[in-house]
Parts: structure tokens; C-alpha cells; sequence
């Protein structure tokens, strides 16, 4: 399960794609506009960004740009879009973009592609640019940590092995098939979420990352009552 982040300022193409994705066992974070990307991508790397060239606030090649010049571009980006050119295209790859779906996107396409990206390891930039000044104009310190790395990411050479705690598994049997075990850790995991958030929708959204609508929708599908009581005993 990858965490992609899908960024588009059209409600039709940010739903069609989430629903693609979910279907296949990704979790999903949606982005309407540049400032929402921004946000999203402060709060955690993800693994794979879909970025929509269009936007009414800051196209995705500007966004890009800037990613890349704050050390954030390390993780893969495809471009979308359904009116750019060539020349753009070249340039999202020049400054760091890893592939370019054009619209309308066909779910073969978009399964394709997100494989293809998913596969991809980027170069923070963070890393390039270690000895170069920060963007304050402060310079920075040979002894200061890169931001990717600060981020919580382990260089890969002195990764350790992933171990399996199965406490953390709660009831989930790894002999279910793939999608059954998926559907009862995401029931764990939203139920959670609910009673941490005391059944505030508004905050397991925030929480999760959800859309509100797209939250109803994964709720009602994993046959979880968003409409309990709160702070029952």
C-alpha cells in the first residue's frame, strides 16, 4: 500500500482517480490547489505525487520548482495535464518529474504509470544541495542535518531489516486474501480514528486525510456507523 498524493483543482478528476487508487489498496490524500499540496506535503513525504499542470493558483511546473529548491522533491511526481506541450512536459522531466499523464486518463494508463513511479527511487535534492546556502540566505552548516533525512528516513545502506510486530496486527489474519485483510485494518484503523476524534467528522477528515464525502463513502463501504452516539459508556 503506497501513500500517493493526487493534486487537481477539479473535484471530477480528484474523486475518479481516488476511487481508481483505493480500489487498488493505496491510500490516498487530495489536494484541490498548490497551498492544499504545499500543507500535505509538510505533513509527510509521500510515496508518488499525481500533480496537475492547471491550476488556478500556482501551476504544478511552479510547484514543482519549488519543492525542488527546498530539498522536498524526493519522492516521484508524475505530471498531468490535457492542454500542455511538449516544451512543458521536457521541462517538468528536466527539473525532476519522473513520467507525464495526459487527459483523459484511462485506468490502464494511471494503473501504469503509478507502478512505473512507484518503482523509482528520487535523489533528494536536499542532499545535492547540502553545501549550498539555504533559501533564507543563511548558510548551512556541514554538521546540519539534510531535510530528507531529518524527516525521519533512514539512509538505505544501513537500513535494518522490517520485522513484523505482531501485536500491532490486533485481530487482522495474515491468511486473509490481500484485499479481505486490507478491509479489516482499514475498518481498525477508521474506527480508531473515530473514537479518538470523538465522532468529530470534521477531524477524523483533517485526521486521515480524507475529503469529507470520500471519508462517508470509505465508512459506509467498511459498513462503520458514522452516526453514533458520542462518548457512549
Amino acid at each position: 500500500m503506497a501513500r500517493i498524493l493526487v493534486v487537481d483543482d477539479e473535484i471530477g478528476i480528484r474523486e475518479l482517480l481516488s476511487e481508481i487508487l483505493y480500489d487498488e489498496g493505496h491510500s490516498v490524500q487530495l489536494a484541490e490547489n498548490a497551498a492544499q499540496a504545499r500543507e500535505a506535503r509538510l505533513r509527510g513525504r509521500p510515496d508518488l505525487v499525481l500533480l496537475d499542470i492547471w491550476m488556478p493558483d500556482t501551476d504544478g511546473v511552479s510547484l514543482l520548482k519549488e519543492w525542488a529548491s527546498q530539498g522536498l522533491l524526493d519522492m516521484p511526481v508524475v505530471m498531468m495535464s490535457g492542454h500542455a506541450t511538449v516544451d512543458t512536459a521536457v521541462e517538468a522531466t528536466r527539473i525532476g518529474a519522473v513520467d507525464f499523464l495526459e487527459k483523459p486518463i484511462t485506468m490502464q494508463r494511471l494503473l501504469k504509470t503509478v507502478s512505473s513511479g512507484l518503482e523509482r527511487t528520487v535523489a533528494p535534492k536536499a542532499l545535492v544541495a547540502a553545501a549550498r546556502p539555504a533559501i533564507n540566505g543563511t548558510e548551512r552548516r556541514a554538521d546540519a542535518p539534510v531535510a530528507s533525512l531529518a524527516a525521519g528516513q533512514v539512509p538505505a545502506a544501513v537500513a535494518p531489516e522490517p520485522e513484523v510486530d505482531e501485536s500491532q496486527l490486533g485481530s487482522i489474519s495474515l491468511d486473509l486474501p490481500l484485499r479481505e485483510a486490507r478491509d479489516e485494518f482499514e475498518r481498525i484503523y477508521f474506527e480508531y480514528h473515530l473514537r479518538r476524534e470523538n465522532h468529530s467528522m470534521t477531524r477524523v477528515s483533517e485526521r486521515t486525510g480524507l475529503e469529507r464525502t470520500h471519508l462517508y463513502r470509505k465508512l459506509k463501504q467498511l459498513g462503520i456507523d458514522s452516526s453514533r452516539k458520542r462518548n457512549q459508556s
